[in-house]
């Protein structure tokens, strides 16, 4: 069974026409310095496509050749063994056919084994530039998953060794970081729904259908696997992929379970606790502003107004009887990105499009004056005097100079967003209004007919 695991081999290298050698030496020499300890490897060593000895210049070389010397300069692999499953030669010799295959005949490499540990494990460096056609290896989930991944299963295979099988679908980033802060998540958002929807139904297909009348969509009968898709989403979610109690029997059960008075006992532990999907935080978004001379303090108007209406929907401090609709209460993840928008506007009382746009424009002129002074400060630098402090200064408020130009783009971004967001909610209260009228007027004829 081989693991394996990627490292990129970085060095902010000061850009200049030449690279001093000392420079060059860190990053890609100690990792070869550290995989290449005849302590640790007994010379269990081979280099690929260039020479053991001298493995480091060769792979500096092809970075001057293709002018590829910044970035990422190297890769460092760790193919580790289960313990007492493999010999120290078959581990280098499935280590080096590991690497061959998956490098080429395209980038300079080193594979060394060490047995310093119980469980033997093979260190591969490589070159980040081809020595053929001065391409950079790309390293993404694609080339991790579908070709390291893969091609570390298959020489396992062929060795007679054992492969690590994934148990389950790999988490979205976003998803694992909400939860591990957490925050509400999209499948947060789902099981919510289906909570619903379970609550309001007797069988199976009245569950689905009130689903459907919460404007999902739904995959049944002709798929192997029931899925559904939010309203305004852009990608299916299987049931079975949310957890205990939601797969396509465990609903049905739940069902069953409800019909006969019976408590429904999920089979295994249910994932995390569903939080409410709309925050419960009392909470009230106001306007910090000492009046004038007596005068009341001024509400606020325009892109203000619309991002205080927007933020209470997102997180009203009493829970609604009537829960906004799905694509609002995806919203509430962002937030504090809104919080951080709405004080923004507030600090430099902005109110309408043209405003933030003149904002905008002379925040990208300061920068503009900015970079040029930074440039004379860095000739300055260059003749020998001494600036330390004024480029400190510079880049400094360079960066908050263009931490504000972000926000501002960001807003410019998001006000189309939120307004039609704010439109979808006001129609969505204006037809649940019109539905509590009718059946309050249906109420009041009914009790009349009762009496006559």
């Amino acid at each position: 069974m081989a693991y394996d695991k990627i490292i990129p081999i970085r060095r902010k290298l000061v850009r200049c026409l030449n690279y001093v050698l000392n420079e060059e030496k860190t990053g890609l020499a100690s990792a070869l310095e550290y995989v290449e300890n005849p302590e640790k490897t007994h010379r269990l060593v081979t280099a690929i496509n260039c020479e053991a000895d001298s493995a480091l210049e060769d792979m500096l070389a092809t970075k001057r050749r293709w002018d590829k010397t910044g970035g990422v300069l190297g890769y460092h692999i760790i193919h580790s063994y289960a313990p007492g499953e493999v010999t120290p030669e078959i581990a280098h010799s499935a280590g080096v056919d590991f690497a061959e295959r998956l490098l080429g005949d395209k980038y300079e490499a080193v594979v060394c084994t060490h047995i310093d540990r119980e469980h033997l494990h093979c260190h591969i460096v490589f070159n980040s530039v081809s020595f053929v056609d001065g391409t950079k290896y790309r390293d993404d989930f694609k080339s991790y998953f579908h070709e390291l991944r893969d091609l570390s299963n298959e020489v396992s295979r062929e060795y007679g060794l054992s492969v690590i099988e994934p148990e389950s679908r790999g988490q979205h980033y976003a998803e694992w970081s909400a939860e591990r802060g957490g925050r509400t998540t999209t499948r947060d958002l789902v099981r919510q729904d289906i909570e619903a929807a379970i609550a309001e139904s007797f069988t199976f297909d009245s569950f689905l259908t009130a689903l459907r009348r919460q404007g999902y969509s739904v995959k049944y009968g002709n798929v192997k696997h029931p899925a559904v898709c939010p309203p305004g989403g852009e990608r299916f979610f299987r049931l079975d992929s949310l957890g205990a109690g939601y797969t396509e029997a465990d609903i049905r059960a739940r069902l069953a379970a409800a019909r006969s008075g019976e408590t429904f006992k999920a089979p295994h532990s249910l994932p995390r606790q569903i939080p409410i999907i709309i925050p419960i935080a009392q909470k009230r978004y106001t306007i910090r502003q000492e009046s004038i001379r007596g005068r009341p303090r001024r509400k606020p108007k325009g892109i203000r107004a619309l991002y205080l209406y927007y933020m209470y929907l997102l997180n009203p401090p009493r829970r609604p009887h009537k829960l906004p609709p799905f694509a609002i209460r995806k919203e509430a993840t962002k937030l504090q990105r809104y919080q951080r928008q709405f004080h923004f506007l507030t600090e430099y009382r902005i109110n309408t499009d043209a405003e933030l746009a003149m904002l905008s424009d002379a925040i990208q002129a300061e920068i503009d004056a900015l970079t040029d002074n930074r440039k004379g400060l860095y000739m300055k630098k260059r003749r020998g005097e001494n600036v330390t402090a004024e480029l400190d200064a510079a880049n400094q408020e360079l960066r908050q100079m263009r931490s504000k130009l972000k926000i501002c783009n960001q807003i410019a971004e998001d006000i189309p967003r939120i307004r039609g967001q704010t439109e979808l909610a006001r129609q969505a209260q204006k037809t649940n209004e019109a539905a509590r009228q009718r059946a309050e007027g249906k109420t009041r004829k009914e009790g009349k007919a009762k009496w006559m």
